[in-house]
Parts: C-alpha cells; sequence; structure tokens
C-alpha cells in the first residue's frame, strides 16, 4: 500500500500540473471504487478551477474552487500526469482533463481507493476528523507522544501505527524508525521511557523525511505521478531483510508476526 512518503511524493509531483489550471473534462470509466463514485462527480468538477494539492494522512485534497475532492490511492492506486487523449489503460478509471491540455490519470487495479467530493471543510469529513496529527509537524513532538503512551498496553509497534494517534507511520517506516531509535518493536508502550520515546520521534521524523526525498518505497505496484518508482528500498535497515546481516553490528536481522504484518528488527541494536 502506498504510504505517507509515496502519498506525498505524488502530491508534489501532481501539484505543479494542477495548480490554477480549469477541469475541462472528467471521464469515470469504473465508479466501482472502495466507495462508488457519486453520480454527479463529473459534473461538480466541471468548469472549476484547482486551486491546490493538500494531504491529510494518506489522503490528497484536490482543493477546487468551491469543495474539496478526497483522494485515496488505496492499496495498489496512482494518480499520474500524461497528456489529454493518452489512450487509457487497463484499471484507468477516472481522468480529470485540465485547461492546459494535460490530464490526471487514477489508476487502481484493486479498486481500493477512493474519490470523494466534498463541499465542507474536508478535515471534518468522517474519513478524516479522527486522525492524529502529522508526523513532520510542531505537533508531533516528545511532549505530545509520552502524554499519549502513558499507561498503554499495547507494543510500541502497534501504537505508532494507530492513525489516532499519528498518521502516516506504516508497516515499513514503523520498522524502520524502531530500529534507529534502538527500541524492540514489542516492547509495551508504557513502559518505554520518556528519553526513549524523544529518539522514536525523532527518528520517525528522519524516516519520513529520508524516504520523500527519495520518492518513497517500491513495493509492488507503486509508482509516482511521472511513472517512477520509488527508491527509499535501497535505505532500508531492517525491512525485507530477516536473516541478513545488519548493517551497524551483523547481526542476523529477525523477523515477526504483529497483528497480521510483518515486523523486523535487530536483537542486538534494538532492546
Amino acid at each position: 500500500m502506498p504510504e505517507l512518503p509515496e502519498v506525498e511524493t505524488t502530491r508534489r509531483g501532481i501539484l505543479p500540473v494542477l495548480k490554477n489550471q480549469t477541469v475541462t473534462q472528467v471521464v469515470v470509466r469504473d465508479a466501482r471504487l472502495r466507495w462508488p463514485v457519486a453520480p454527479d462527480f463529473a459534473r461538480r468538477l466541471t468548469g472549476q478551477t484547482i486551486l491546490d494539492v493538500q494531504r491529510r494522512a494518506k489522503y490528497l485534497l484536490l482543493k477546487l474552487s468551491h469543495g474539496t475532492v478526497i483522494w485515496h490511492l488505496g492499496m495498489s492506486g496512482s494518480l499520474r500526469v500524461l497528456a489529454a487523449g493518452a489512450p487509457p489503460q487497463p484499471h484507468d478509471h477516472i481522468d480529470v482533463v485540465l485547461s492546459s491540455g494535460r490530464l490526471l490519470r487514477f489508476n487502481d487495479p484493486r479498486r481500493f481507493g477512493c474519490a470523494l467530493w466534498t463541499g465542507e471543510d474536508p478535515n471534518q469529513h468522517e474519513l478524516i476528523a479522527h486522525l492524529g496529527p502529522e508526523p513532520l509537524s510542531d505537533a508531533f513532538d516528545a511532549q505530545y507522544l509520552v502524554s499519549k503512551a502513558r499507561g498503554r498496553k499495547v507494543a510500541i509497534k502497534q501504537f505508532i501505527m494507530n492513525a489516532e494517534v499519528v498518521v502516516g507511520v506504516g508497516n515499513i517506516y514503523a520498522s524502520e524508525a524502531l530500529f534507529r531509535a534502538g527500541i524492540r518493536p514489542k516492547r509495551m508502550t508504557g513502559r518505554i521511557k520518556s528519553d526513549e520515546l524523544q529518539r522514536l520521534v525523532k527518528a520517525i521524523k528522519v524516516v519520513l523525511a529520508e524516504a520523500i526525498k527519495v520518492g518513497g518505497t517500491t513495493l509492488r505496484d507503486y509508482v509516482n505521478a511521472n511513472g517512477s518508482p520509488g527508491y527509499f528500498r535501497q535505505k532500508l535497515f531492517v525491512y525485507e531483510r530477516a536473516g541478513d546481516p545488519c548493517r551497524k553490528c551483523q547481526t542476523a536481522i529477525r523477523h515477526l508476526t504483529q497483528g497480521n504484518r510483518s515486523t523486523y528488527y535487530c536483537p542486538t541494536c534494538q532492546q
């Protein structure tokens, strides 16, 4: 699934192309996404100007003259910029044609993404209103995490992957941040010391920032707005490296399952 760095990379790729453009046409080839595309979706967008492209957690927000499109890439979706008239390929479900002669195309083989229209504040939408702070924002700091962790009887990896605690720390980046912070993924959250949580906050910010810089991590179907893969995989310390030597101490990386998700860690570097 595309994670926060992949979604942010997509946002940065499409923003310069979409900003201040007028939507001249919308083509919905298949409305059967996770939530069906509304019958009036094309009518609502056509003729409007795209003012901005923002991101909240893994949702992209296309801010229009009147209203917002809440876009989610789902398990395998991508948004790409192409020339208007580019022939559609399998699983190309939605085209947003621009006054510049280019288009934004949504491809989603598994149809688990969504494109939802709202005329209200998107931050108050039921999909978004309950979410925790952005990990790269000032709101996510050591003091915040310590307060949220107090008394919590859940493994730290599952805790930081809870979007109501902090958004965007997906499975790959949780494993990588815990490695950099020197914390084992199964440790009880409420028993982790404040200075360790401070290290973890810093590690989360660094890992996500580094991943965004190189375009995310390519896993299965993800490509960015130009159709290029992300390259953070080449910088991974533990994820999907079970049995390989730790890049710091040479101890074999271990694998376990938490909440039906794969977890990787170094038994020497992480305590």
